[in-house]
Parts: structure tokens; C-alpha cells; sequence
């Protein structure tokens, strides 16, 4: 029973964050410049720790029972996918335009740790994900088992922002070519205002 719950939270949270989102793109973005990459996935890794456990012991119900609270979460994220998804039309068109250009412009650490506190924090999805869906599975446990649970949630999160900071540096060479790079931007600002216009429609429907 409690290396199922453990189990579980793990495969769930893989689940979860796997679909590509603004933590996964920035971090992609970060891997493939080798840029700090790995600093960007432990971020990440500690604010889903933080997270999970916010749901898991009951964070969740407070969320979902504060409308204003989710409304302004909801409208700072639609605005902050806009803005990314923008920015990465931008960068595909310079990528394409600028075919032969080989530089490679590194963020500073603070400016990364604050972009990572904004495609985090400022996305309600993270909240749904993690603080809702998880936490209310992992609500349903009780003792040891929801510690467990929590630990193989948790786990999932480090597993998958390793393996794409890693796989991303790995496949730096191939990834940082200009057409590529300007495709995965594309498709990058295309799924930003994808969710934005999901996050626009679930909240006029509520």
C-alpha cells in the first residue's frame, strides 16, 4: 500500500508536468544554450516540492474555495503566456533571419531566477497541477502512506527536470541550429497562447 502511494504520486506528477508548459520551454530554452540549465531545473524541482506539499497537506481546498484569489492568478497568467508566447514568435523570426549569427546571449543568474519565479508563480496551471489535482489524490491518504505519496511525487519532479536539462544540453549541438531553434520557438509561442486562450475560456465558462 505505501510504495503504491509512492508509486503513484510519481507517475502522476510525470503526468502532470510532462506536457510541454512555460517551466518545460524555459527550461528547454536553457538546456539547449547551456545556460545556466542546470541551475533552472533545480528551481524548478524546489518550487514543485513546494508545491505538491502545499496540496497534499491541504492547501488545495483553499485554493479552489477563493474565487478571486483563482481569478487573479487566472488573468496574471493569460497575460504572462501572451508575453511569452510573443517573445518566442520573436525569437523564431530572428532565429530565421539571422540564419549565420553563432552568438550565444547568457541570462545572469537573477535574471533567471526571476523569470523562474514568473512562469512558475504567475502560471495558474502550476496551481491546478500540482496544488489541486496532485494534492487532492494525495489528500486521500492518510499517515505514512500520504508521506510516501508525497516523496514519489516529489521524486517525479526531479527525475523529469533532470532528464530534460540533461537531454537538452546533451542535444545542444543539433537543437541550437538556427531553423531548428527558430521551430521549437514557434511552436513554443503557439502552445504559450494555446493555454492562454484554454485559461481565457475555462474562466468566462466559470
Amino acid at each position: 500500500m505505501i510504495i503504491m502511494a509512492a508509486v503513484k504520486g510519481f507517475i502522476l506528477t510525470l503526468s502532470m508536468i510532462m506536457p510541454i508548459g512555460s517551466q518545460n520551454s524555459m527550461l528547454l530554452t536553457q538546456g539547449i544554450k547551456k545556460d545556466h540549465h542546470l541551475i533552472t531545473a533545480g528551481l524548478f524541482i524546489a518550487y514543485d516540492a513546494i508545491l505538491i506539499s502545499l496540496g497534499v497537506l491541504g492547501g488545495g481546498i483553499i485554493l479552489a474555495s477563493n474565487d478571486a484569489l483563482f481569478s487573479l492568478l487566472t488573468w496574471g497568467g493569460i497575460l504572462f503566456l501572451l508575453a511569452y508566447g510573443t517573445m518566442s514568435f520573436k525569437a523564431a523570426f530572428i532565429g530565421i533571419k539571422n540564419d549565420s549569427d553563432k552568438v550565444v546571449n547568457k541570462k545572469s543568474l537573477k535574471i533567471i531566477f526571476l523569470t523562474s519565479l514568473i512562469v512558475t508563480f504567475l502560471n495558474p496551471h502550476a496551481y491546478i497541477d500540482t496544488v489541486m489535482v496532485i494534492g487532492s489524490v494525495g489528500g486521500q491518504y492518510t499517515g505514512d502512506a500520504r508521506i510516501y505519496f508525497l516523496i514519489g511525487a516529489i521524486t517525479g519532479s526531479i527525475v523529469w527536470f533532470s532528464t530534460l536539462a540533461f537531454g537538452a544540453a546533451k542535444l545542444s549541438v543539433q537543437l541550437s541550429r538556427p531553423r531548428i531553434k527558430s521551430a521549437i520557438d514557434g511552436i513554443i509561442g503557439l502552445v504559450m497562447w494555446f493555454i492562454a486562450w484554454s485559461l481565457f475560456t475555462s474562466w468566462a465558462a466559470s
